[in-house]
């Protein structure tokens, strides 16, 4: 079956000290999530859990991301995340701390049941 794009979500994380990538893209998730209650599932005769969920992250160093942690930031629907390279890092002018953001596109798709 085809899946059909429902609803595309950006959002962007930040981990002010200690460089953890995974933080900075599990806050990121969340941004993009915040602020959506997808009703409309229900509408079409599907449930939460149909859903299928694919997630992007952009981070400086894609390999710092632990997609099975940043995937459980996500209650419902088959999840996958893949992260690349994005994001910034910001350097702190003395020391070696820095600034990590991480951006993430959060796409939820359906099966068009055959209807394509």
């Amino acid at each position: 079956m085809a899946r059909v794009r429902c609803i595309t979500e950006m959002g962007m994380g930040v981990d002010v000290h200690g460089r953890d990538a995974t933080k900075a893209a599990k806050r990121a998730v969340s941004d993009a999530i915040r602020h959506s209650s997808l009703g409309f599932v229900r509408m079409l005769g599907k449930t939460p859990h149909d859903m299928f969920v694919d997630v992007t992250i952009g981070v400086p160093d894609p390999d710092a991301v632990d997609t099975s942690e940043v995937a459980k930031e996500l209650p419902y629907g088959t999840v996958t995340v893949k992260a690349v390279k994005g994001g910034l890092e910001i350097q702190a002018e003395s020391d070696g701390d820095a600034i990590t953001i991480a951006n993430a596109a959060v796409i939820v798709s359906l099966d068009d049941d055959g209807r394509t």
